[in-house]
């Protein structure tokens, strides 16, 4: 009981990387594998989870032992570990923050039935919001704040998890035909899926930046095995709810041919009837402004990771040896500010096709994985780390089965687009 208390009280990057992967990713994709595909998807879901483990779990391994971010250690290894992932902050900056907007604005439109508002205005007045409450609130704020949201968050999927498996599977419609698990597009969804299941592996440095802040807003250091208890909670959270997404899919959506729309508010109108029509229209209110409040920490968990991230790799980058080195601080608002617009402007170039945009992130997040996956374990195996805190064998053997894992289907994806065009 005491051991638990002690992780509750020391929640930190481990609460912001749950809050953080379950918005995409188990609200939309792991419901969509439900509901397009039924239960075998439980088995890339798991694999997923397991296999990729090991890239997240050094983020935090590295920092806490090291006192560096991951990116310093990139660095560390050779430049061009930095510039690579330079390139992958710059095509996360143009997706993953658009993506995560859409959703939210079409749960918002839905929720208070702002059918006659355009999803770019909602979306503005969400930059907008979440702009100011990061830049006045900074890490302790975002950290307070989601300790309240994830717990409201998983007390209410669990409900409705149970009712709607208590009530039963949604009947099938005459001659349903299952969609072909190993076709072209079933395979193309499951690189999708595993891509940001339960997020892109690229987002381990956002966990390293987070336990630096961390550490500066409390001034107190976990040893390595509190930090780790901690992130294994918030991993083991964020794996149990991605299959009740995908639960909620598979009987309230699997056999009725309903084709889940790409448009945000179309989905988020989708979303709410798949969760109320097991329970009853009086809970409509109550599971969207549920999942709304997902998808808004999700918002905000990625937008100040992004922020950081970008500051962190400008700095190390553009900074000479002789020179001091800029405060962070002093650019965070600017980041902020910045990434809104660049974000606000893909979601109007791409008219609000939540489709797109997802597809875009997902699809790079997956075929990158397996480089950052193994720039992580340069990193923890190099000799920033001392012996004794390096991962054991068996998590070393668990990383190369990952970085296997994503190759294969890195290298499939490329073979299905360069023969199809």
């Amino acid at each position: 009981m005491q051991k638990i208390k002690s992780v509750l009280k020391n929640l930190g990057p481990g609460l912001l990387f749950a809050s953080m992967a379950i918005g995409t990713s188990h609200l939309v994709l792991s419901t969509k594998a439900g509901a397009q595909y039924g239960w075998l998807m439980l088995i890339p879901i798991i694999l997923a989870n397991i296999l990729k483990y090991p890239f997240f779990e050094f983020g935090i391994r590295y920092t806490n032992v090291t006192n560096k971010t991951l990116i310093e250690g990139y660095l560390n290894r050779g430049k061009g570990y930095l510039w690579f992932y330079a390139i992958i902050t710059l095509i996360s900056t143009f997706t993953i923050l658009a993506a995560l907007y859409l959703v939210t604005s079409g749960l918002l439109i839905n929720l208070f039935n702002l059918t006659n508002t355009s999803i770019s205005l909602v979306a503005f007045l969400l930059f907008s919001f979440i702009s100011v409450l990061l830049i006045i609130g900074r890490y302790t704020f975002l950290e307070k704040s989601l300790k309240i949201v994830v717990s409201i968050l998983v007390i209410a999927l669990l409900v409705t998890t149970a009712v709607v498996v208590f009530k039963g599977k949604v009947d099938e419609v005459p001659n349903f035909t299952p969609m072909p698990f190993f076709d072209n597009a079933g395979i193309l969804f499951i690189i999708g899926l595993v891509g940001w299941m339960p997020t892109a592996v690229e987002t381990s440095s956002w966990l390293s930046m987070w336990t630096i802040e961390k550490q500066k807003a409390t001034n107190k250091k976990l040893d390595i095995k509190e930090a780790l208890s901690e992130f294994n909670l918030g991993y083991i959270v964020t794996a149990i709810l991605a299959i009740f997404f995908m639960t909620i899919g598979c009987m309230s959506l699997y056999g009725t041919n309903t084709q889940i729309s790409a448009n945000a508010v179309g989905f988020a109108e989708q979303l709410i009837n798949l969760f109320t029509v097991h329970i009853g229209e009086w809970t409509t209110i109550f599971v969207a402004t549920a999942a709304f409040a997902t998808m808004f920490s999700s918002c905000m968990t990625a937008h100040d990771a992004i922020a950081r991230v970008s500051i962190d790799v400008i700095e190390k980058l553009t900074a000479k040896p002789e020179k001091t080195k800029p405060k962070k601080n002093s650019y965070f608002a600017l980041a902020v500010l910045i990434l809104a617009l660049i974000n606000l402007g893909v979601i109007v170039f791409f008219n609000s096709n939540m489709g797109k945009v997802v597809a875009l992130a997902t699809f790079v997040s997956f075929v990158v994985a397996p480089v950052v996956g193994y720039m992580n374990l340069k990193n923890v195996m190099s000799k920033d780390v001392p012996k004794q805190h390096q991962p054991k064998k068996w998590l070393q053997l668990l990383t190369y089965a990952g970085i296997l894992f994503l190759s294969l289907f890195a290298i499939y994806y490329c073979y299905i687009e360069i023969f199809k065009n």
